[in-house]
């Protein structure tokens, strides 16, 4: 939806004071996924999100926002490729430890989980991991705190047997159930 014209043709701006923690606890209702992004080189670095998306299949893209912030914001676009390991529902302690600020930097941050290099970009990728993907930075783009990274594939690969790790109202979770088999495709 655009934000309407004035009648001079001009789009107007409106502004919604919202309480942050009103505002972040109703965004938090949405159900994710729970992923590692991660970068490679000679400092690589690690960080828990769940702001992950598919983007297109034609070219193959996806999508991973990041705050302004944070240590990955920088080294993001420095670095020019990254990893994407989606968690399986046995990884919490993984998705903690990244989440963790005061783990420590560079290599080191790595010495506590299973992972390798990809082959592409470097990026340490999470073993036992649900999906792995290596990205080359396709675009960065402004949006508010945060800075909405765009990766072309490079790499993917999957292990379908295990369920996801889940976050949901500022909780981890895992599913109650095995996923349904079967596909359904979306409209």
């Amino acid at each position: 939806m655009s934000e309407p014209e004035s009648p001079q043709g001009e789009r107007e701006t409106s502004e919604l004071a919202v309480d942050t923690t009103l505002l972040r606890r109703a965004f938090g209702t949405f159900a994710t996924g729970v992923t590692v992004v991660s970068v490679g080189g000679e400092s690589p670095h690690g960080m828990t999100a769940n702001s992950f998306a598919s983007v297109s299949l034609a070219p193959p893209l996806l999508l991973v926002c990041v705050d302004k912030g944070a240590a990955m914001h920088d080294i993001m676009l420095a670095t020019g490729g990254f990893g994407v390991s989606v968690l399986a529902h046995h990884q919490e302690p993984v998705a903690r430890h990244f989440a963790n600020r005061h783990r420590p930097l560079g290599v080191a941050q790595f010495h506590a989980v299973d992972w390798r290099p990809g082959e592409r970009t470097g990026a340490p990728l999470i073993e036992d991991a649900i999906a792995r993907f290596e990205c080359k930075l396709q675009g960065s783009y402004e949006a508010g705190d945060h800075t909405i990274f765009v990766g072309e594939l490079l790499s993917v690969d999957t292990s379908a047997d295990a369920a996801p790790l889940l976050f949901h109202k500022g909780r981890f979770l895992r599913p109650a159930t095995e996923p349904a088999t079967g596909r359904s495709e979306a409209a």
